[in-house]
């Protein structure tokens, strides 16, 4: 998200003017929070990222093997002198054997730095889910409002048909009586038509914004809480666009995240030169071989031999290694680390100026967004004044039925623009 965070706080103190008796944003983002996959699909990611401290450390720590073995084995063998065979030999061995060994790593500058790097990889998964959590509030505002609009829409273009169906019966009758003509009957009948249509459009767009909350929330709505009538219309704070600049650059999730993978290329950049550092380790081992072996018709007397072998060893040492020449692939793989924090840098760079831009967007938005429901409120009452002049001429004779049409429509989409104003309002403040 590239907009000032949408906290939980705001989001409360917008649902005061809510009606309570149905499901308020509040509980449907807290519901979206259980049910949404991305959010969960964002939480495994970091949970997943965040086992990089972990295996980086693990590196540093001694590490210790047990190994066991039991081997059989059978052989035959014959003695020949002269060319002739003068004696068989049967072998049989059993042997057990054990080996306990520990290293440690005692120098390794790769490593080190690979530990370093890990804690701004776990940083950046924290920052990664703090962005998705508010998308997740962005999201779940957006089709909230958007299913609350649909619905305002669907109850503009029934009310818009229920009142022309009545112009077209008054017309009708009208013509009955031969006040009007014919025409004034057609033209009413085409303007019911057109509310119809309008009508199916609205229930289609209602349906396809509840579709968008499911998407979210697993389930579809209910009843949704809408604001009230009247709700206080807030300027922006701070007041100073420039303030919502900083705001954004120092609170934004996006791009701390761009600025953490930029180091977390450097860092790689420097653990990329470490390919010819030395590294020094100390390690030690101890085991243990039994052999029990057993030879049977042992020439010149024919006898059986039994023996037992048995061997202990221990060791201990320092293993010390420094890579000379490895082809060319440290080299190549310093140089393909430079380009890709050059890369990162640019990233972090091309986020900062879409936050900046998104930032006073969003700014001058809330300002247009508070005069234009101003202007809206104005433009209703102006419309139904209008509507109501109209109508009176159409009474004594001096407005047509288009007048009257023309005015109702009017009517009815300033206060279908002015719903979705408030809305519009609602998501950008």
């Amino acid at each position: 998200m590239t907009k000032i965070t949408k906290s939980a706080a705001v989001l409360i103190s917008l649902l005061i003017s809510l009606n309570a008796s149905s499901e308020s944003l509040w509980e449907i983002y807290k519901q979206a929070q259980r049910s949404d996959p991305a959010i969960h699909e964002a939480e495994a990611n970091m949970m997943a990222k965040m086992e990089a401290k972990p295996l980086a450390r693990s590196v540093w720590l001694p590490q210790v093997d047990l190994s066991a073995g039991l081997q059989h084995s059978e052989a035959e063998g014959r003695t020949v002198v002269g060319g002739r065979p003068s004696g068989r030999t049967d072998t049989t061995s059993d042997t057990t054997t054990w080996n306990f060994s520990i290293s440690q790593s005692l120098l390794n500058t790769e490593t080190w730095r690979r530990l370093k790097k890990a804690d701004k990889e776990v940083a950046q998964a924290q920052v990664d889910f703090q962005a998705a959590q508010q998308n997740l509030m962005v999201r779940v505002t957006e089709t909230y409002f958007n299913v609350l609009a649909a619905q305002d829409q669907l109850g503009s273009e029934q009310a818009a048909k229920k009142a022309i169906g009545r112009q077209l019966e008054q017309a009708e009758r009208r013509f009955e009586v031969g006040l009007i003509a014919i025409t004034d009957v057609k033209e009413a009948q085409a303007g019911y038509d057109d509310a119809i249509a309008l009508e199916i459009a609205a229930r289609r767009a209602l349906a396809t914004a509840k579709e968008g909350l499911r998407e979210i929330t697993g389930d579809y709505p209910e009843t949704l809480a809408a604001p009230g009538e009247s709700f206080p219309l807030i300027p922006p704070d701070p007041q100073i666009e420039q303030d919502w600049v900083d705001i954004s650059l120092q609170q934004n999730a996006a791009l701390e995240s761009a600025k953490i993978g930029a180091e977390i290329t450097r860092d790689n950049v420097k653990i990329s030169r470490g390919g010819h550092w030395p590294t020094l380790s100390l390690d030690a081992s101890m085991g243990s071989r039994d052999t029990d072996l057993t030879n049977k018709n042992v020439p010149p007397l024919g006898i059986d031999v039994q023996s037992d072998l048995e061997s202990d060893s221990k060791q201990i040492g320092l293993q010390f290694r420094l890579p000379i020449y490895s082809g060319g692939s440290v080299s190549s793989q310093v140089q393909q680390n430079v380009y890709l924090h050059r890369a990162a840098k640019e990233n972090f760079e091309k986020v900062a100026r879409q936050t900046e831009r998104e930032t006073r967007d969003a700014y001058l938005g809330v300002i247009a967004e508070i005069a234009r429901v101003q202007a809206l409120a104005r433009s209703e009452d102006s419309n139904q004044t209008a509507l109501e002049a109209t109508e009176a001429g159409y009474e004594v004779g001096t407005r047509t039925t288009v007048d009257v049409l023309n005015a109702r429509q009017s009517l009815f989409l300033a206060q279908t623009r002015y719903a979705r104003s408030k809305y519009d309002y609602l998501i950008n403040v």
